[in-house]
């Protein structure tokens, strides 16, 4: 490689971003992978009913703007079963959580209804205070919170209080669960935890466990993909080339990075980045630093971003401890997420 072409590289290390209150409710629409996501694209598994009965519960969920309907010649009108104004799905990672909540995204009325994560709502509250990002959401159809967060109570009691406050303003709310699962028994998310949380709002939420394997690695196996040094010069060369914006970071300096970059920044550390290329990438014993780097690759699956690398494989890098305790089903998911996103490196 060139000297001008090394030192022209990107390298997410040299970033700092800062993002507004504006960019993040501009950023509030579902991943571009689900651009298209419809309650008839999702592929329910027949081993496993749930899945099923989670399309017809949105899809009932998704009718509930529509106005009843008279009938007959006396023009009464039809009775609908009650739909509450809150739906939370809890389930395990890979069941298609995220394409179900981003096919009703898809379904509800518009203009003004938001996708994000729990991290992006709260960066949201950050940067605008609570007053202005409710002042922000009221009015809005839907609110969809994918992965909802248990971890930090007092974000948590932020948002309920917030969604509390939008459904009383007539905006319904879906959700999906993720949470510390040791915590709460059998590697599950106890809906009725989540309810206790929202002691305000429990009555308007009907809840659904969806069973399930992980769909990215049904017909994916072993470990996540990693490259010699020889190849991966060779893909940097290759991106050159095509023209394609490639990243070039040791795993120590992302890491050491990400520490500096709030988790609601992450989106901004990946902006315009065509592959990541990550170099000796190693197992982790910190697991402040696994969290990070599990928030990072949330960001970087959502955007589709494909990563080449090499060292360890990105899915061994959390110590076998961190896989045993309550953190295990964020680990998991994140490993699941890796693997699809360097298998076609």
């Amino acid at each position: 490689m060139s000297q001008t072409a090394e030192t022209a590289r990107t390298r997410i290390s040299d970033r700092s971003p800062s993002i507004t209150g504006d960019e993040i409710a501009a950023s509030l629409v579902p991943p571009r992978q689900f651009t298209d996501a419809s309650f008839a694209s999702y592929r329910p598994d027949p081993e496993f009913t749930s899945q099923q009965e989670a399309v017809e519960l949105l899809e009932a969920f998704s009718t509930g703007w529509t106005p009843a309907k008279s009938s007959g010649f006396f023009g009464r009108k039809k009775k609908e079963p009650e739909v509450k104004p809150g739906v939370y799905l809890d389930g395990g990672f890979g069941v298609g959580k995220t394409h179900l909540l981003a096919a009703l995204w898809h379904a509800a009325p518009g203009p003004r209804k938001y996708f994000g994560t729990f991290i992006e709502y709260t960066a949201l509250v950050g940067a605008l205070g609570y007053a202005k990002a409710v002042e922000a959401l009221t009015g809005s159809t839907l609110l969809c919170i994918d992965e909802f967060e248990l971890d930090d109570p007092g974000d948590t009691m932020m948002m309920t209080r917030l969604l509390t406050d939008l459904v009383g303003k007539g905006t319904r709310v879906a959700a999906t669960s993720n949470t510390p699962p040791n915590a709460l028994g059998e590697g599950r998310f106890a809906a009725q935890d989540f309810l206790r949380e929202i002691h305000a709002m429990s009555s308007n939420f009907t809840t659904l466990r969806i069973d399930g394997n992980d769909f990215r690695r049904r017909s994916t196996e072993g470990h996540a993909a990693t490259v010699d040094p020889a190849d991966y010069s060779q893909t940097l060369a290759s991106a050159d080339a095509a023209g394609e914006r490639m990243s070039d970071d040791t795993f120590d300096d992302l890491i050491a990075h990400l520490a500096t970059v709030h988790p609601s920044k992450y989106i901004k550390l990946i902006d315009g980045l065509d592959r990541i290329g990550l170099r000796d990438v190693h197992e982790l014993h910190s697991q402040t630093e696994a969290l990070r780097l599990v928030a990072f690759i949330d960001r970087v699956y959502d955007a589709q971003i494909p990563i080449t690398a090499t060292g360890v494989p990105l899915d061994q890098v959390f110590a076998g401890d961190m896989l045993s305790g309550g953190y295990r089903k964020k680990y998991l998911r994140s490993m699941s997420r890796m693997i699809a996103l360097t298998e076609t490196s």
